[in-house]
């Protein structure tokens, strides 16, 4: 899921355009409309197909797999140039050849921006 961000009158597009939203579905939801209104719908969809696993298993994993996910993309989202780097690295993940060294670069550079999220979130 790529985020799209608002545009900003900011000229620091390493700057934050919103602080860290809680790991809830309430502040998620926020961000998301926020930052990336198109993609309201798809978090919906997926809330609640993780609601209804969690609801069929008794397990809380769906759950906290999507907030993960989603705290993941917001924490990507909020700021313009790593969304922007998210962004380019899926363009040529998708346009260039599999197994090409474009490819591979591309694959290389979603998996830092998306690590570097999960360790600012671990962080706090």
């Amino acid at each position: 899921m790529t985020a799209q961000r608002n545009p900003s009158s900011r000229t620091d597009r390493t700057e934050p355009l919103l602080p860290r939203p809680d790991r809830t579905t309430a502040a998620l939801r926020a961000a998301v409309a926020r930052l990336a209104p198109a993609q309201l719908p798809e978090m919906e969809r997926q809330m609640e197909e993780a609601l209804s696993l969690a609801a069929r298993t008794g397990r809380l994993a769906p759950l906290t797999a999507f907030l993960e996910s989603w705290s993941v993309a917001m924490e990507i989202a909020r700021t313009p140039a790593t969304a922007d780097r998210l962004r380019t690295a899926e363009y040529t993940a998708r346009t260039a050849a599999p197994g090409s060294p474009e490819w591979r670069t591309a694959m290389e550079e979603i998996g830092a921006v998306q690590g570097e999220a999960r360790r600012a979130l671990a962080e706090g």
